[in-house]
């Protein structure tokens, strides 16, 4: 049973662990798995954007970070779709005649999960010894105000995964059809290989 609560903290301890060098652990469902490698991307998609506001970075690390991002953010909207036909297999046929809803389940997994990461950045914040004490309030703050929203966004897509089950709301896959690392779409690639 899928439950944005519960992968809230999936979200917490895969961040937690990884910023301590340690693997995840095992997830204990196949909607989990995906869930959190799509939070893996999204892990290292952060990550790589650090390295891309590097004022000292060359020329070649910034070319070779761009194109780490790319892949990376390939990576996290594929996922994003079979989090979304996981759900669709897991919801089964769906009340054609109830409201569809605009964003996927899908996506607000990746919201929630971009959540975690800001979270557990601005605590970092909030608690770094060499940062003035305005700087701490100001993210103590704003780790007030992350938290609030990563649990009201997890509540509503509990309330709209009943409403899906209910059939009182549906949603559709929404193909992400990104185009920048296709060859045979994006002219840069293609003019090039001619």
């Amino acid at each position: 049973m899928f439950d944005a609560k519960a992968l809230t903290l999936i979200h917490d301890e895969s961040t937690r662990r990884r910023h301590c060098g340690q693997s995840d652990a095992t997830p204990p469902d196949e909607l989990s798995r995906l869930a959190l490698a799509q939070h893996r991307a999204n892990f290292d998609l952060w990550h790589e954007e650090d390295k891309a506001r590097d004022p000292n970075a060359t020329d070649a690390s910034i070319t070779h970070v761009k194109h780490q991002i790319d892949s990376l953010n390939q990576q996290r909207n594929d996922l994003v779709e079979k989090i979304d036909l996981a759900l669709l297999a897991e919801a089964g046929p769906q009340n054609e005649s109830a409201p569809l809803h605009s964003e996927t389940p899908g996506l607000i997994v990746d919201r929630l999960s971009i959540l975690a990461l800001k979270i557990y950045h601005t605590a970092e914040e909030a608690h770094r010894d060499s940062a003035t004490e305005d700087h701490r309030k100001r993210n103590l703050e704003r780790l007030r105000i992350l938290t609030q929203q990563r649990d009201d966004l997890a509540t509503c897509l509990d309330a709209l995964w009943q409403q899906i089950l209910r059939g009182e709301r549906r949603f559709r896959l929404y193909r992400q059809m990104k185009m920048y690392n296709d060859p045979d779409l994006n002219p840069v690639l293609y003019t090039r290989c001619s």
